[in-house]
């Protein structure tokens, strides 16, 4: 007789644990491969700037599976699952029903009233289930979530010299140059004026992402200025190593090719980083980054959410 599953909150020193399941449970091996990074990101650093829950379901003193969750700063009727993962040979036993169905209580006793399985910006590793982890797809819909979004990823390939993604920038830059415009890895002392035009300009949480880039290992960002003034930015690694985003130019520098120059930039950075591909999430403007870096569409996710604590 199969040992019965109990769902209890983790603590962070069980994170190792977590870890190992996750690169065992995490079908797509660009995601097995930066679990480490993906549990650091949405439990250990994310728990300081939000509400953060961490699940693990056992039968006996096995962890199983576990789920990672949190509610935006700013709206605490809104519980985001972003982590799910159930050891292969524990699957179809109820394990993820067990932390689903918890994580749906502790959050509705926190005041939820919807909870979503999609990303939670500014610590996020997918924007929702990647279609290729079909088994989770049917088992949302099976527990009462409704898709309401998709959501997209473009692949950047850094594999060869020849990639588009690399070409050089330096005549840009020149020409650039010639415009009273300087190119430029940015550096911590940036991060108040990368603020505030990410602020001003684009809203949501991409100064947050922004302070996850700049001088962090394994991320970066390169920006634009003019007469002392930043004007454009793009960055990288602050949701996974292997990530890009996000970019944005003032709206009085749109069209003067300063973004494909800090995207490659970056790609560059993750290319000397030892990554053969990048991966630009959660896709605004795909012409631009398919001319641009020659990125295509590659992952695609559902954003699923379901009505809780009624």
């Amino acid at each position: 007789m199969d040992a019965e599953t109990t769902v209890v909150a983790l603590t962070p020193e069980l994170a190792p644990a977590v870890v190992r399941l996750c690169e065992g449970a995490l079908d797509l091996p660009e995601d097995a491969a930066e679990a480490a990074a993906i549990v650091d990101t949405l439990w250990l650093r994310a728990a300081g700037d939000r509400p953060v829950l961490a699940l693990g379901a056992y039968r006996a003193t096995e962890l199983v599976g576990v789920l990672i969750g949190s509610m935006p700063a700013a709206d605490q009727r809104l519980g985001h699952v972003d982590l799910i993962a159930v050891a292969p040979e524990h699957r179809r036993r109820g394990a993820a029903r067990a932390l689903l169905a918890e994580a749906e209580r502790r959050f509705a006793g926190l005041g939820a009233t919807e909870v979503l399985l999609a990303g939670n910006p500014p610590f996020y590793a997918w924007p929702g289930i990647d279609v290729r982890y079909t088994p989770a797809v049917c088992a949302a819909l099976a527990l009462g979530y409704q898709q309401d979004r998709t959501a997209w990823n473009m692949t950047a390939d850094l594999s060869s010299d020849d990639s588009p993604a690399l070409r050089s920038t330096a005549a840009a830059e020149d020409r650039l140059a010639g415009q009273g415009v300087t190119v430029r890895a940015a550096t911590p002392a940036d991060l108040p004026a990368l603020a505030e035009l990410a602020g001003e300009t684009f809203g949501g949480t991409w100064a947050a992402e922004l302070a996850g880039s700049v001088g962090r290992p394994g991320a970066g960002c390169h920006l634009a200025e003019r007469n002392g003034s930043v004007i454009a930015f793009a960055a990288y690694g602050s949701s996974r190593p292997s990530w890009f985003g996000p970019m944005g130019t003032a709206p009085a520098a749109e069209g003067s090719g300063i973004g494909g120059v800090l995207l490659r930039r970056c790609l560059r950075d993750q290319r000397a980083a030892g990554h053969e591909s990048a991966q630009i999430g959660w896709v605004g403007p795909v012409p631009f980054y398919s001319r641009s870096a020659g990125a295509r569409i590659e992952r695609v996710f559902f954003l699923y959410r379901k009505q809780v604590g009624n």
